[in-house]
């Protein structure tokens, strides 16, 4: 059984992994917070059922089926270009300001074409500047298959952005 207590020291325990791990799936940051929401409901609402034991698992798994069902339900595409504006873009001339959308969009393109366990290192190591080691331990794998995925990740952006240059 799982007391008030022990949810409320996995809630702040895992809460905001959990929603970052459903974020570098789906790019959306409104669904992600929902979707851990809802985890941690239905964690709450069968709380009777599970002990306090290995539940960081049954939480990765709860948020991927989620991420899954929404997915089907909604049959929205992550939209990166949304969240990647400059701060003062008004104040950039017309011309950088087509420069700016063009690369936005090019690399919104690039992370969704990127196999998913790259994006999802990459993410972690850039947007939360999580070390190799905190990276592996949240996605419960090695450093070394960190490192390789983020070397295949870096490999895999200069390919898609030289490809991108030598298009024009």
């Amino acid at each position: 059984m799982l007391g008030k207590t022990e949810f409320k020291l996995l809630f702040d325990t895992y809460f905001d992994a959990i929603r970052s791990f459903v974020f570098y799936r789906c790019g959306d940051k409104d669904v992600a917070s929902d979707i851990a929401q809802d985890v941690f409901m239905k964690v709450w609402e069968k709380r009777d059922q599970w002990s306090d034991n290995n539940l960081k698992s049954l939480l990765y798994k709860m948020a991927s089926d989620m991420l899954v069902n929404t997915i089907r339900k909604t049959a929205n595409r992550s939209d990166f270009e949304r969240n990647m504006t400059i701060e003062g873009e008004s104040a950039l001339s017309p011309e950088e300001e087509m420069l700016h959308k063009e690369l936005a969009s090019q690399y919104a393109k690039a992370l969704e074409e990127m196999p998913e366990n790259q994006r999802i290192v990459f993410l972690m190591s850039r947007n939360d500047e999580l070390k190799y080691h905190e990276i592996a331990e949240r996605l419960e794998i090695g450093i070394k298959a960190v490192e390789k995925r983020m070397s295949a990740a870096l490999r895999f952006l200069k390919t898609e952005f030289l490809s991108i240059g030598n298009e024009t």
